[in-house]
């Protein structure tokens, strides 16, 4: 069994989708972020760095030990979880070459990027963020060209749908809210239709649907989810 600790957002929809593609026993255990559930001591022995998603898997295979095994950071949950699984990851040295490639991309550029531009598209104060949503604006955009090159010729990002796939989709998935099109990304558009079919995927991006952010917390209300500092990790502690 694992526990799965989730909110409905783009990272957490990341896991949601392995866990559901891989056919694995979890309970979801819903966060509230915006009263500071991410800062709880228990939860910061999972997760560090006070962000979901993070699991924590009660079945761990055997060269792990016998004990549970935590796993904070969406990227390392979807590489732990596949080869746990050895399901929806390639074997060969080049192909998980790849892999990692394009994992490290998701995790280094697509994500954050898309992250940001969320912020100053939904939640900064309205005065203060046209040059941030022009700038991430422009970052989401070049990360669109660089996967809609990469789907040249091929249905996924290595070719099979794989966990690089799971990792990207999200921020591609809410391209809209973003205000962004992919009229101009065919490609992208067309993988993302391909993926948004998938069951697992259905199940994944409708878990909790009801508590998603829809703009109610915001920077200008809300200090617990913004405007954070190392503070806000010591009061965790306290």
């Amino acid at each position: 069994m694992i526990d799965f600790y989730f909110s409905p957002t783009p990272n957490g929809w990341k896991v949601a989708i392995a866990l559901e593609e891989m056919g694995l026993e979890f309970t979801t255990q819903l966060m509230q972020l915006s009263k500071g559930d991410q800062f709880k001591p228990e939860f910061l022995a999972i997760s560090p760095n006070a962000k979901m998603p993070a699991i924590v898997d009660h079945d761990p295979p055997s060269d792990y030990g016998r004990t549970p095994v935590p796993i904070f950071e969406s990227g390392a949950i979807l590489l732990y979880l596949a080869e746990k699984t050895t399901q929806f990851m390639p074997t060969g040295a080049l192909a998980r070459k790849e892999l990692n490639e394009w994992l490290f991309w998701q995790v280094g550029n697509q994500g954050p990027m898309a992250g940001q531009l969320s912020h100053f598209v939904n939640y900064a104060p309205k005065d203060q963020a046209e040059y941030g949503r022009k700038r991430y604006f422009g970052e989401y955009d070049r990360n669109l060209g660089v996967l809609e090159q990469r789907l040249a010729g091929r249905d996924f990002i290595l070719g099979d749908y794989s966990i690089a796939d799971m990792l990207a989709f999200p921020w591609a998935f809410i391209a809209k809210p973003l205000t962004a099109s992919l009229d101009e990304f065919p490609k992208v558009a067309a993988w993302r239709g391909r993926i948004k079919e998938r069951p697992a995927v259905q199940r994944a991006i409708n878990l909790f649907k009801d508590n998603q952010n829809r703009g109610q917390h915001t920077a200008s209300n809300n200090s617990v989810m913004f405007n954070q500092s190392a503070a806000s990790l010591k009061r965790g502690q306290e």
